[in-house]
């Protein structure tokens, strides 16, 4: 057992502060005879006195002005240790590392994210730039602690909470043949150059809820990373795409491209905030969630309430 311990740094500071050894007694809620007992017991363990009897104000000797030192050098950084705890146990504090599954999303997802440290500046909070590794098993294992995505996976100890939903829409040239039709069709894209993100096909709307359900494969696909190099790739006809309808609102606004719905009813993904189900009720969580889901209604148009409040994958 170490021979200093907190209590006696307590004590020490307490008889400094109040100048005796009754009024240092009743500051940490001990008789005179029990905090006498402990100072002669500290000072039969260090071998020397560490304050002069008879004094008062109280005088230390060399010794207890060490352990003054000491006390005001640990008993601060304790005292901090011990709030963010209480902070982080209460769901005021934490860390969010998150990831985006979507392109488009940082046309919203950084002012949001200004808005939240001006009011959870406790919380730690950073983008993973440049994922090479799927970040929803990323989550579940604790790398990350929230991922935006429209492709759920199905994992019990992950939940989903519904940011939104949005058409997912064709933007083609303006003097396209199918300009003039009121959608289009799987067998539509047959003949065309499609341009999307460099993702995997199964993250990608078009194909996994329009083209693959059909059998449908379009004749050329051509990666960009950036929403605005697709449009003007589309504007100069050398393709297609499919992205949003708040990423394209712009864009169909200023006359750039024609915009149509894929199929007669439309696709309408929803877009999520995954979390571990550990830290889906925590208040810094769920205060980064409303605050997203405030910013993106306040900004982005064509989005609409999720049917849903949960994904079914959720738990609970």
């Amino acid at each position: 057992m170490s021979q200093i311990e907190l209590r006696h740094l307590r004590t020490l500071v307490a008889l400094r502060d109040t100048g005796s050894l009754v009024e240092a007694a009743e500051k940490v809620f001990l008789t005179q005879s029990a905090l006498s007992h402990q100072l002669k017991d500290l000072e039969s363990r260090l071998g020397c006195a560490l304050f002069i009897r008879k004094t008062r104000p109280v005088r230390f000797t060399s010794a207890g002005q060490r352990l003054l030192r000491l006390a005001d050098d640990v008993l601060p950084l304790l005292h901090g240790a011990e709030h963010d705890l209480a902070r982080l146990a209460g769901g005021e504090s934490g860390r969010i590392f998150m990831a985006i599954e979507c392109h488009s999303c940082f046309e919203w997802l950084l002012p949001a994210i200004n808005r939240y440290r001006e009011t959870w500046s406790d919380v730690e909070l950073d983008i993973a730039s440049g994922f090479h590794f799927a970040p929803l098993p990323a989550l579940a294992r604790g790398d990350l602690d929230l991922v935006i995505t429209a492709d759920p996976i199905d994992d019990d100890s992950l939940a989903y909470v519904p940011l939104f939903s949005y058409e997912a829409q064709l933007a083609l040239p303006r003097d396209h043949a199918l300009a003039d039709r009121p959608w289009v069709e799987p067998d539509d894209l047959a003949g065309e150059t499609l341009i999307c993100y460099p993702v995997d096909r199964d993250r990608l709307d078009v194909f996994k809820s329009f083209l693959e359900p059909a059998g449908v494969e379009p004749t050329r696909v051509r990666h960009a990373e950036l929403t605005t190099m697709m449009i003007q790739l589309v504007a100069s006809g050398r393709g297609v795409v499919c992205l949003p309808n708040w990423a394209l609102h712009e864009y169909l606004r200023r006359d750039y491209v024609v915009v149509k719905s894929l199929g007669e009813e439309g696709i309408w993904p929803t877009l999520y905030a995954a979390v571990r189900e550990d830290q889906r009720q925590a208040p810094f969580i769920q205060g980064f969630i409303e605050i997203a889901k405030t910013v993106c209604f306040d900004t982005l148009v064509g989005i609409v309430t999720a049917e849903l409040d949960e994904h079914p994958l959720s738990r609970g």
